[in-house]
């Protein structure tokens, strides 16, 4: 099937340099607002044509969640394949990343941390993983904007083997830090200041900075921006770009690096269920940022 056939959000891009094939995982439930079944991947030569879906995560009875089954990411790790994941749980409604596990990257994968690492008390998602300079693993992810009104982008440490959290969670920044975010108006949720953060990923630059594409909106359209920490810390100070990298109603972004050398922005678009699709947008390093390739090529 090709690209725009594939209705899949937070699209996450796992390239198999062995096998010079690209896995692409994503939030695959057809519904995943009241939906919670799994997880599918679908698999490339050339970004346009894909095989599948297989599927690489389904719950079991006892799971610990049964909707809002969101936003893995895949990574190899010390000789297994390690997926962070988004789940409702069951038992306090709340939002949390779990961690799983596979040997091999079409899975199947299955629970490796007892739940969902980060805190119980938070509504906590899209977690993804950072291994800082002296090779210590972290989770970043975001705390929910229901719960604190102003979202979150917080880290905490994992333990060498992923399984659970060994520090408490720091608060790297806040949403409305980023002069391009506006409020997200939202009946259902009054009275806070409704500013969103989704999906961080990290990138480091060549000259060494460290930045970190995350989601919010702009008057009322899904949004993508960059925070960078010149210092190259995790820790920051991080500061905001001013304006955002893409701002067409989509995001929940990541950078990959095709086989011929060309890094990739995949994002999906538009942020409707269930129009949305991956796409996938050249960008270059620009400095100790990243800015739209002057090809401004879309390929899927």
């Amino acid at each position: 099937m090709n690209t725009q056939d594939i209705q899949l959000r937070d699209p996450y891009i796992l390239p198999d340099s062995k096998h010079k094939k690209y896995y692409m995982y994503g939030s695959t439930d057809k519904d995943i607002w009241r939906e919670g079944n799994g997880f599918d991947v679908y698999i490339s030569e050339d970004l346009r044509h894909w095989e599948g879906p297989c599927t690489v995560f389904h719950k079991t009875d006892n799971f610990f969640a049964e909707v809002n089954f969101w936003a893995p990411e895949v990574y190899e790790y010390h000789g297994r394949y390690i997926m962070f994941a988004t789940f409702r749980r069951k038992d306090n409604d709340l939002l949390g990343t779990a961690v799983l596990s596979a040997e091999q990257p079409t899975g199947p994968f299955a629970l490796h941390s007892s739940g969902p690492v980060t805190p119980a008390d938070w509504s906590s998602l899209d977690g993804t993983l950072y291994i800082d300079e002296e090779n210590q693993p972290w989770m970043v992810f975001c705390h929910e904007w229901q719960q604190v009104g102003d979202g979150e982008v917080c880290a905490m440490r994992l333990s060498p083997d992923l399984s659970e959290s060994v520090s408490e969670p720091v608060i790297l920044f806040r949403a409305s830090e980023a002069a391009w975010t506006t409020p997200f108006h939202s009946q259902r949720f009054p009275g806070t200041g409704n500013y969103v953060t989704d999906g961080p990923f990290l990138f480091r630059t060549a000259p060494g900075s460290l930045l970190m594409l995350w989601a919010s909106f702009v008057d009322g359209r899904y949004a993508l921006g960059i925070a960078k920490s010149p210092s190259g810390s995790l820790m920051g100070p991080w500061l905001q770009e001013p304006e955002p990298l893409y701002s067409s109603d989509g995001g929940h972004g990541m950078v990959f690096r095709t086989w011929e050398g060309q890094l990739m922005l995949a994002v999906h678009t538009p942020n409707r269920t269930p129009e949305e699709r991956p796409i996938f947008i050249p960008v270059v390093e620009d400095g100790d940022s990243l800015k739209v390739s002057p090809m401004n090529r879309q390929t899927g």
